[in-house]
C-alpha cells in the first residue's frame, strides 16, 4: 500500500495565511512563536519551517512559491557562495578577482581565473543554454522547472534586497561588487555547469590551451603507458562514493532501506545543502542538493529513497584529426577538406591600478567540438595531428527536471521510468530501495555511443592505442564518417547510448556501488556484456568495493559480530561509521611480522631505519580509522607506499572467481614492501610525530577558532568512510573530496524514518549557528533525525517558522 503524508492543521493554516492577500509576512520561532514583521509585496508565497541545525522545511502551494522558499532559505546560509559561483558560470572572475587568481575545480585542479573566463565566455557566446531553454521536453525542461528557477531566484533576490549587499552577515562578501541579484538564466548556467563537471570542465586548461602549433611542432614521443590519472575521471580525486540498497531479504522488517555516503568537496561549489520541499499532492522529498539546484539530488520521499555514486562511464571522446601540412587548421574528413571555425571570445580583467581591459581568446571549433591540447594524454595539437574534443553532455539541460521526477516517483519502477523518460543525470550511478522491499541499480547517465565494435575499428593510432590502452578512453579518426558516434532509437538525443543499453539490477536482498564499474552490484548476479566506454568488468575492485560487499554480506549472513541477522536501520547507522580500514584486515598480521624480521631496514637512499618501536604500534592498532585509533598514522605511510611497488604487493593475485576476496596476502619478501614500512618509519620521525600518534590528532578541520577532528580514512587504505585529504604544512589533515551528506532510511509501517548528517554543515558562513554544528556532530558520530511527516516538523524544540509573500 502507497502512504501519503497529510498537512497537520497547523501546517495547513500557515499555508492558507500565507496565500491571503495582503498579509504580512511573519517570522515564528520556537513552539510557542512571537511575530516579526516582514516586508511584503505581490507575487510569490511560501512557508519555511526550520527545523534543528537549520535544515529547511519549505511549503508551498505552487512550483513557483516552492522555489522561492527554497531559494530564500538558501540565501540565509550560502549567499557568498552561490554569488561566487554565478561569477564562475558568467565568466567575471577576471573582471572581479584578478586574471592571475586561481580557484581549485573539483575534477580540473587548479583553474586561472582568465582561462576559466574565457571557457565559460565561450559557452554564452555561443547561445548555448540558451538554445537549450528554447527546446521541448524532454530535451528542454518542463513548466514546473521553468516555475522552480524563477521562484528560486525571486527568492535568492528577496533575500538579498531585505538584507542589503553591505549588511550581508557572511564577511567574505559583504559589501563585494560582485554580489547582485541574480537572474533566472544564472541559474540555468549553473545547472549547465555541473553537467559538464566530470568533462569540458575537467578539461577547461586544455581547451583554453589550444592553439595552432607552429610549422615545424612535432608530436611528443610516446611513453610504455600514461601515468596514472593522466586522463581525469572521478576516482582520481577521490570524487565517488558509497551507496547500499537493501531489498525485503536484506532488512529485519522486510521494508527497503538505503544509505546513501557521496563524496564530495568539503569546500567550493559542488557541496550539498539539505532541504524538504512539499508541494501538496504533488511533491515531498526530503533529502540535499548541490548549491543553487532547486530539487533534491539524493534524497528520499514517503515511498522511494536513492543515492548515487560516481560512475565508471566516459562522458567524452577525444577525435584525432589528420592535419592538411602546412596548415594546422585545416582536416581531413572523409576524403574531403573541413577548416575550422575559430571563435573569439572577449572578457574583462582587472589590472593592477584596479581599471578593466578586454582580454580576447580565440577556440577553434570542428564538427566534433573545441579542439583541445592535452600533452598529459599525449593528445598534442602539432603540424600533423590535433585532437577535438566531443562531450556527451554539450547538449543536457535536463537534470533538474531528471531530479524533479525521481522526488515524484511511488517506488523504483517510476523512479527507473523517470530516467529512461528523462535521461538527464550526466555522471552518476543510482541506487535506490523502496516502501515494497526492492532494490535497484542503475547506471543509467549519459555515456557517448561507442561500441566496442567501434573501438576496433576506430582507435588504431599510436596516440589512440595509447591512451586506450592506459585508461579505456576511446581517441577515435576523425577523418572516417563511420567513426562519427553513434544513436539508440530510445535515446532522448542523438549520439547517446539509449536506457535499453545500460545496466541495470533490481533485487530483493542488496545492491551495491562504491565506484567501481557495474560489474559487482551484487556478485550473485554479475552484470556483463556492455561496451567497455560505460565499465570494466572481471577486473580487481578497490578495497573499498570490497570492503562495503563484505560488510552487506556478513550482516545478512550474521557473522559481523552484530545482534541478529539482516539490517536494522541502528545497524546500517552503525556499518556507516565503523571505520573499518580494509587494507589493515587484510595486510597488518604480515606486516608486523615483516617488522620483527627485519628490525634494521635500509632505504633506497641508503639510511638505515631502526623499526623496532613500529611492530608493537601496529600490532596494537585496532584496525580502525576512529579519532583514537593509535597507529593508524603509521599505516597510513606504509599503506601509500605499498600501493605503488612495482609488480604489486601481493602474493594471491586477483581471480575474477573470487573478486571480493583476491588479491590478498601480503608478500613481504618483496625488497619493496620491506623498504615501504623502513620509509614509512622515517617519514613519521622526519615530522617529529610519535609512530602511535592516534588519527584524531592530525585529522582536523579548521571551523573558525576550533579544530575539529573528524574520523574515516583514505582510498588507499580501503575505508569504506573515506576520505582524501590536503597535507598541511604542519603535518595535519584537512578534507579535500570526503563523506558530505550521509543519509540512512528506512521505509516502516509508519513510513520512512530518515537519519543524516551533513559533515560540513549547512552553511558556508562562519558568522552562522550552523557553520560547525553538524561538523561536531559528525566527530562524535552522531545523526539528525531527517523530520518529515507535518507532526515530525511541528515537534522540533528549535523550530522556527517564516511566512513568505511577495
Amino acid at each position: 500500500m502507497r502512504r501519503r503524508g497529510r498537512l497537520a492543521p497547523l501546517a495547513l493554516s500557515l499555508l492558507l495565511f500565507a496565500c491571503e492577500p495582503g498579509t504580512d509576512d511573519t517570522v515564528l520561532q520556537g513552539p510557542s512563536p512571537s511575530a516579526v514583521r516582514l516586508e511584503a509585496s505581490g507575487g510569490y508565497s511560501a512557508t519555511v519551517r526550520r527545523t534543528s541545525h537549520g535544515i529547511p522545511h519549505v511549503l508551498a502551494n505552487d512550483y513557483a512559491g516552492l522555489g522561492y522558499g527554497y531559494g530564500y532559505a538558501f540565501a540565509q546560509d550560502n549567499v557568498c557562495a552561490l554569488a561566487e559561483i554565478l561569477v564562475t558560470v558568467n565568466a567575471e572572475r577576471s573582471r572581479y578577482f584578478g586574471p592571475e587568481g586561481t580557484y581549485v575545480a573539483t575534477l580540473g585542479g587548479d583553474i586561472p581565473n582568465l582561462k576559466s573566463d574565457f571557457f565559460y565566455q565561450s559557452i554564452k557566446d555561443a547561445g548555448t543554454v540558451e538554445s537549450l531553454l528554447a527546446l521541448t521536453p524532454p530535451r528542454g525542461p518542463s513548466e514546473e522547472v521553468r516555475q522552480l528557477v524563477r521562484g528560486y531566484a525571486a527568492g535568492f533576490n528577496r533575500y538579498l534586497r531585505e538584507t542589503g549587499v553591505d549588511a550581508l552577515p557572511d564577511p567574505r562578501c559583504r559589501g563585494a561588487e560582485w554580489v547582485r541579484p541574480i537572474t533566472e538564466l544564472d541559474l540555468y548556467r549553473r545547472y549547465y555547469q555541473l553537467s559538464l563537471l566530470a568533462s569540458s570542465t575537467a578539461f577547461l586548461n586544455a581547451l583554453v590551451d589550444a592553439r595552432p602549433p607552429g610549422p615545424l611542432t612535432l608530436p611528443l614521443p610516446l611513453p610504455d603507458v600514461l601515468p596514472a590519472g593522466a586522463i581525469p575521471r572521478g576516482a582520481d580525486l577521490g570524487l565517488g562514493s558509497n551507496a547500499i540498497a537493501l531489498g525485503h531479504e536484506g532488512t529485519r522488517n522486510g521494508r527497503g532501506m538505503l544509505l546513501g555516503n557521496p563524496h564530495f568537496p568539503w569546500e567550493g561549489s559542488e557541496r550539498f545543502y539539505q532541504v524538504h520541499l512539499t508541494l501538496p499532492g504533488q511533491l515531498d522529498v526530503s533529502g540535499a542538493s548541490l548549491l543553487g539546484v532547486p530539487v533534491v539530488l539524493i534524497g528520499h520521499n514517503a515511498n522511494v529513497a536513492w543515492s548515487h555514486t560516481v560512475s565508471t562511464g566516459f562522458r567524452f571522446t577525444p577525435y584525432e584529426l589528420k592535419l592538411v601540412p602546412g596548415s594546422p587548421t585545416t582536416y581531413l574528413y572523409n576524403g574531403q577538406l573541413e577548416t575550422m571555425t575559430p571563435r573569439t571570445s572577449t572578457v574583462l580583467a582587472r589590472t593592477a591600478d584596479g581599471t578593466l581591459e578586454p582580454r580576447s581568446h580565440t577556440f577553434y571549433w570542428t564538427r566534433f567540438g573545441p579542439m583541445f591540447h592535452y600533452p598529459e594524454g599525449f593528445m598534442t595539437w602539432n603540424s600533423l595531428t590535433g585532437y577535438a574534443f566531443r562531450d556527451v553532455n554539450a547538449t543536457n539541460l535536463r537534470v533538474v527536471d531528471q531530479f524533479l521526477a525521481m522526488g515524484k516517483a511511488h517506488g523504483v519502477d517510476e523512479l527507473k521510468q523517470a530516467q529512461d523518460y528523462w535521461q538527464g543525470i550526466p555522471w552518476v550511478n543510482t541506487l535506490a530501495a523502496d516502501d515494497q522491499g526492492r532494490a535497484y541499480y542503475a547506471d543509467s547517465a549519459t555515456v557517448p555511443h561507442v561500441t566496442d565494435a567501434k573501438v576496433a575499428r576506430c582507435v588504431l593510432s599510436p596516440v589512440s592505442l595509447l591512451v586506450y590502452q592506459s585508461a579505456r578512453l576511446p581517441v577515435l579518426d576523425g577523418s572516417r564518417p563511420d567513426c562519427e558516434w553513434g544513436t539508440d532509437a530510445d535515446a532522448v538525443q542523438p549520439g547517446m547510448f539509449g536506457p535499453g543499453r545500460m545496466p541495470r539490477l533490481t533485487r530483493t536482498d542488496y545492491v551495491t556501488n562504491s565506484n567501481d564499474s557495474y560489474w559487482l552490484s551484487n556478485p550473485e548476479e554479475p552484470l556483463t556484456g556492455y561496451d567497455g566506454i560505460i565499465g570494466d568488468e572481471g577486473t580487481a575492485r578497490t578495497l573499498r568495493t570490497r570492503l562495503g560487499l563484505k560488510m552487506v554480506q556478513g550482516r545478512l549472513a550474521g557473522t559481523d559480530g552484530m545482534e541478529g541477522r539482516n539490517f536494522t536501520l541502528e545497524q546500517l547507522q552503525t556499518v556507516m561509521f565503523n571505520n573499518r580500514n580494509h587494507s589493515g584486515e587484510l595486510l597488518r598480521d604480515a606486516a608486523v611480522a615483516m617488522c620483527r624480521r627485519n628490525p634494521f631496514i635500509l632505504l633506497e637512499d641508503g639510511r638505515w631505519v631502526d623499526v623496532r618501536e613500529a611492530c608493537p604500534v601496529l600490532e596494537r592498532w585496532n584496525l580502525r580509522g576512529d579519532l583514537d585509533s593509535a597507529g593508524a598514522v603509521l599505516w597510513r605511510q606504509f599503506i601509500a607506499r605499498v600501493t605503488v611497488v612495482t609488480g604489486g604487493p601481493y602474493l594471491v593475485p586477483f581471480l575474477a572467481t573470487d573478486p571480493v576476496n583476491t588479491p590478498r596476502t601480503l608478500n613481504t619478501l618483496h625488497p619493496q614492501v620491506v623498504q615501504a614500512l623502513g620509509g614509512a618509519v622515517q617519514v613519521m620521525r622526519d615530522r617529529g610525530q610519535p609512530l602511535d600518534t592516534a588519527l584524531g590528532t592530525v585529522q582536523r578541520v579548521p571551523r573558525n577558532d576550533a579544530r575539529i577532528p573528524y574520523h574515516g580514512c583514505g582510498e588507499v587504505e580501503g575505508c569504506f568512510n573515506q576520505f582524501s585529504n590536503w597535507l598541511q604544512p604542519d603535518f595535519t589533515y584537512v578534507p579535500f573530496v570526503a563523506t558530505s551528506f550521509v543519509m540512512a532510511v528506512s521505509f516502516t509501517d509508519a513510513g520512512p524514518v530518515g537519519r543524516s548528517v551533513l559533515a560540513y554543515s549547512q552553511s558556508t558562513n562562519p558568522a552562522s549557528p550552523y557553520f560547525a554544528d553538524q561538523t561536531w556532530m559528525y566527530s562524535r558520530k552522531d545523526w539528525v533525525d531527517m523530520r518529515f511527516t507535518e507532526a515530525d516538523i511541528a515537534s522540533d524544540p528549535n523550530l522556527s517558522v517564516t511566512v513568505l509573500q511577495e
